[in-house]
C-alpha cells in the first residue's frame, strides 16, 4: 500500500512540474512586441549603423530594415525593454525617430 502511494505521490509531482514548465513558455511567447519606428536615415551605411547598434539592445530578438520606406521594425521581449528605450537607442545614433503606431501589433504567438 505505501508503495502505490509514493508512486501515485511521485506521478502527482512530476505532473504538475510539467503543468508549471508549460506555463512558463506560454508566459514567454506573450512576451513579445514587434513596433515600427520612422528613421531618418538616408543611405546604406545609415541602414548598417542602425542594425549593428540596435541588434545588441537587451531583449531585442528581431529587427528589420528598410531603407525604401524608412523604416526599422523591432521584436523585442517586453520584460527586458521598452518601446521608448529603443526608441532612444535610435535617436542616440544621431537619428530623428517616430513610433508608427498603426503599425504596431503584437508578436505572432
Amino acid at each position: 500500500m505505501n508503495v502505490k502511494i509514493c508512486v501515485i505521490s511521485f506521478i502527482l509531482m512530476l505532473s504538475a512540474g510539467f503543468t508549471l514548465s508549460a506555463q512558463n513558455k506560454k508566459d514567454v511567447k506573450n512576451d513579445k512586441e514587434t513596433v515600427v519606428f520612422q528613421v531618418s536615415m538616408t543611405c546604406e551605411n545609415c541602414k548598417k549603423r542602425i542594425e549593428k547598434n540596435i541588434a545588441f539592445e537587451k531583449g531585442v530578438t528581431d529587427m528589420k530594415v528598410d531603407l525604401d520606406d524608412k523604416t526599422v521594425q523591432v521584436e523585442f521581449k517586453k520584460s527586458q525593454t521598452t518601446v521608448e528605450k529603443l526608441q532612444a537607442a535610435i535617436e542616440k545614433l544621431g537619428y530623428e525617430v517616430t513610433v508608427k503606431t498603426d503599425k504596431k501589433v503584437e508578436a505572432k504567438k
